[in-house]
């Protein structure tokens, strides 16, 4: 009994992948948020940090090699930014956003390093077969329903002060509820209550964004785990047939790991412009 209660170590991979992210310290409770996507979570930061740090420590006019990519990033994703939001709010929004793409992105495609995912421990005697579940070492963070839940409050937070900034809270409070048009009378009553009606509406929308964009980063990464450890266990216990199950879809996470790194920044763009910049163009066409 005590031999089948032994984890031991398996380099086969899941078929059923856990949702919840695995305690790697378990007999100390208050070590107990030590979790495999917590230890990845930190590593990614620290290789963003460290490349970071290395290519703006000695920067010159003539820029070496990670400078020069740094930099590219850099603007690249200042320019989109910018190109929605407006130069204002890029100003004031662009460290959240751009921090937020850079990092999903690395943390999507680490989890598609060998054994991230794979490598990880379980009830057995040996070698685990194919279809029994086992707590993988190392899992991508933005497979973590807590990650990306943290990742979008954030989102939410800068959202939120960026608006109250511009508008005011009063401004906010006539930006979703107030009547559009000018109307008067009955008619502008009418019109009154309808708009109130939305606003309504727009405030459960505005409440479910963190929801909605921690879910879709989440269900997206997580499934397309799923794909890769259903493709490896098609393949038994021949590397070389897992790898070639694999591999077709490797790369199909790839382009999901940069898609979904745009769609999260992308949305949390759109609603800052939305929020903040919406009424701005309604002054300047007035003014007109």
């Amino acid at each position: 009994m005590l031999n089948l209660l032994t984890p031991t170590v398996s380099m086969q991979p899941l078929i059923a992948v856990s949702s919840s992210a695995a305690e790697l310290v378990q007999k100390i409770p208050f070590l107990s948020f030590i979790t495999n996507s917590a230890v990845v979570a930190l590593v990614v930061l620290g290789l963003i940090f460290w490349f970071s740090s290395k290519a703006t420590r000695n920067m010159t006019l003539v820029p070496h090699k990670a400078q020069n990519f740094f930099e590219f990033i850099v603007e690249f994703l200042y320019g989109q930014v910018e190109g929605i939001i407006g130069a204002k709010q890029t100003k004031l929004a662009f460290p959240l956003l751009g921090t937020l793409f850079i990092y999903i992105l690395v943390a999507n495609w680490f989890g598609l390093l060998p054994g991230v995912g794979t490598i990880g421990w379980g009830p057995g005697t040996g070698v685990m077969s194919i279809s029994e579940a086992h707590n993988p070492l190392l899992r991508p963070p933005t497979a973590d329903l807590n990650a990306t839940l943290g990742l979008a409050v954030s989102a939410f937070i800068v959202w939120f002060y960026l608006t109250i900034k511009e508008l005011g809270v009063w401004g906010f409070i006539v930006h979703t509820f107030g009547p559009k048009g000018g109307l008067k009378g009955a008619m502008g009553f009418i019109v009154a209550l309808v708009f109130l009606f939305v606003g309504v509406i727009e405030i459960v929308s505005i409440l479910f964004r963190p929801v909605t964009l921690s879910i879709r980063l989440f269900g997206n990464i997580f499934a397309g785990e799923n794909v890769l450890h259903a493709m490896g266990g098609l393949g038994g216990d021949s590397i070389l047939l897992q790898t070639a199950l694999q591999l077709p879809f490797y790369f199909m996470e790839l382009l999901v790991g940069l898609l979904q790194a745009i769609v999260f920044t992308l949305l949390c763009s759109v609603y800052i412009q939305l929020s903040t910049t919406h009424d701005d163009h309604g002054d300047e066409h007035g003014a007109h």
